[in-house]
């Protein structure tokens, strides 16, 4: 499958320096998502600066590296918990999706929340994603492709010709391609 996805997920574990008084400091670990490795970092120090006090002036990145789908080829039904700033503030939301992958999972939902909310990458918060079982799915967008026997209405249909030899440049009359 060649598909190329805008966010890629990233795991990147980084600490504060250590000190005189603080021989091994903490380690933390997140799962992140980014154009490059370069943002998942900005967005890591980014991040820990909020939750625990360490800056990047005085931490280091032990490693970054890209995490893959075990199965990108199986559909899959996706749980998003996100926070986002929005003009009036912060909201919760949970979002759920359809996809081969997380990482278009994601794609989806950063799609839908500047359509619909006029929410920017840099507002959103993703906090916790996960993959959902067909009897936990909430939403009606995914539950409505869970029926095995799903038709799909053919609403333009063009019939075309059988043969070359039947094949016109100039038609007397417009084809009907309404059912």
């Amino acid at each position: 499958m060649a598909s190329t996805f805008r966010f890629h997920q990233y795991q990147v574990v980084g600490r504060a320096n250590p000190k005189s008084e603080e021989d091994v400091p903490k380690v933390y670990r997140m799962k992140l998502w980014s154009t490059d490795e370069v943002r998942a970092k900005s967005k890591f120090w980014y991040f820990l600066r909020k939750l625990k006090k360490v800056k990047k002036s005085h931490g280091q990145i032990l490693s970054i590296n890209e995490i893959f789908e075990k199965k990108p080829t199986t559909i899959k039904n996706f749980g998003l918990w996100i926070r986002h700033q929005s003009r009036s503030g912060y909201h919760n939301m949970y979002k759920e999706y359809r996809d081969v992958t997380l990482n278009g999972a994601v794609e989806q939902m950063y799609s839908e929340m500047a359509s619909r909310h006029r929410v920017r990458f840099s507002c959103i918060q993703i906090i916790k994603t996960a993959t959902i079982p067909v009897s936990l799915c909430k939403r009606v967008s995914t539950t409505q492709f869970h029926d095995s026997k799903i038709k799909f209405p053919l609403t333009y249909r063009l019939i075309r010709p059988s043969s070359r030899k039947l094949k016109t440049t100039y038609k007397a009359k417009r084809p009907t391609t309404f059912i």
